[in-house]
């Protein structure tokens, strides 16, 4: 084919998707708008609320993403709390029904958060241009994607992790979800580049972004808030409850290639049996405590495992898990046996010291420790099976977050350093996370 056909050829595809892009920013204004209550205005009595900036703001996105077949579904922290309140005649409310009041929409705030998973998003570049065609100015927040910090040549790869898209004096932050291995959400922190306007919005309001954060994956429903057809979690007050808990830190993969590189993984068949039957375990002791409601995080050699090399050290023997003591419920023995995991020992009582200890497949066992809160300090007890000595360990106060592990979400302290050096000493080695002389504490 000669090159003038080429260039023909070019010419005539770049003029069609103009024109498609031009039709859709047409089917929006006369489409759309009349179909999303564009003539609200028209109707008999007056609205009240209507005309302010956050409604229309959050109006034009709706179109937009409506225009585009990008599936948002609302987040915002203060207009879910704002329906929930209301939830069952919000849930009944249709457009022909709607009050000439605008009552959650309208109410004064800087930011309206919508959220979207990425893997179903077809069109980003087309929707980030139709945006800013339609008056809104977008920021695009890019980071290196956590999950392939394990691979060399696609580490430092970078997703979209937050869309702002500003118009006039209201902004709506489009928080980006991405599908993790354990079947949940996630979203990265927010950081600026060199290059971004800080004064762009106030940042420092934004809800989300301040840090990593993982959410169990939401069913949704639809409906009309304002006059505009929306979608929310059908569990508005389990995603509000999620929202300060949501803090998420990575296995530190790097540090864990590091490690692998100075002291060869056992990749024997004994100790790969044992990381897949700990594996197991692991995952079906979520399981049990999910249903039950009780908190808990991965501790001792299992937390090790995880920060020091990702990974279940394989000569560990056990899985350890960390349960607050107010969050013990006595139905706790029960439900693991009927889950498969007959009781092994039970040292101390709910009073003081509790550690069960549950029998799994092929000898490997699950200990569970229970953490007593101090003015200053949390404590767990422990018992020797052989000898019956007991010991108190203490450890600093701490938060917890969420991590992926095994292809799966757990929780880990937040301050895990203090945690494992509480735990093991500050020159942890390996071998030591089985050792419990060098961990912190006295004996009674």
């Amino acid at each position: 084919m000669s090159r003038i056909s080429k260039n023909v050829i070019l010419v005539v595809l770049t003029l069609t998707s103009s024109a498609f892009l031009l039709f859709q920013l047409y089917y929006y204004k006369h489409y759309l708008s009349a179909k999303n209550g564009s003539g609200l205005s028209k109707s008999k009595g007056s609205r009240i609320g209507f005309d302010g900036m956050q409604w229309r703001a959050v109006k034009k996105f709706i179109m937009l993403t409506s225009s585009q077949n990008v599936p948002v579904f609302l987040i915002d922290p203060l207009i879910l709390e704002l329906i929930n309140k209301n939830f069952e005649q919000v849930k009944n409310t249709s457009h022909a029904s709607s009050t000439s009041e605008c009552k959650v929409f309208c109410v004064p705030r800087d930011f309206t958060t919508f959220a979207l998973q990425y893997q179903l998003w077809k069109n980003e570049e087309g929707w980030f241009w139709i945006a800013e065609n339609m008056g809104f100015q977008c920021l695009k927040i890019e980071s290196k994607d956590p999950r392939l910090d394990w691979i060399d040549s696609l580490s430092g790869t970078e997703i979209p992790l937050h869309y702002i898209c500003k118009l006039a004096s209201h902004a709506i932050h489009l928080v980006v979800f991405h599908e993790r291995s354990g079947n949940y959400l996630w979203h990265g922190h927010l950081r600026l580049k060199g290059h971004v306007d800080r004064k762009f919005v106030p940042f420092r309001k934004l809800q989300f972004g301040r840090y990593p954060g993982a959410f169990d994956r939401p069913e949704l429903q639809q409906i009309t808030v304002d006059g505009l057809d929306v979608l929310i979690p059908k569990d508005p007050v389990h995603f509000l409850e999620e929202i300060p808990h949501s803090r998420f830190i990575e296995c530190r993969y790097k540090e864990a290639r590091a490690f692998f590189q100075q002291y060869l993984d056992d990749n024997t068949v004994e100790a790969m049996t044992f990381q897949k039957r700990a594996k197991e375990l692991l995952q079906l002791a979520a399981k049990t405590l999910k249903k039950l409601g009780v908190r808990f995080w991965l501790s001792s050699g299992t937390c090790l495992g995880w920060f020091r090399q990702c990974s279940i050290i394989p000569y560990s023997k056990d899985v350890d898990l960390g349960i607050f003591i107010q969050d013990y419920k006595s139905d706790i023995i029960s439900a693991f046996q009927d889950a498969g995991l007959p009781l092994k020992h039970k040292f101390g009582k709910v009073e003081d010291s509790l550690e069960l200890s549950f029998q799994g497949k092929d000898d490997v066992k699950l200990d569970i420790f229970f953490f007593y809160e101090e003015t200053d300090h949390m404590w767990n007890g422990g018992t020797q099976a052989k000898t019956g000595k007991k010991f108190k360990y203490l450890f600093p106060k701490f938060t917890l977050c969420w991590t992926e592990f095994v292809d799966t979400k757990f929780r880990v302290p937040c301050e895990t350093v203090e945690y494992i050096e509480a735990n093991y000493g500050r020159s942890t080695t390996p071998g030591n996370e089985a050792a419990h002389p060098l961990r912190s504490g006295w004996r009674r």
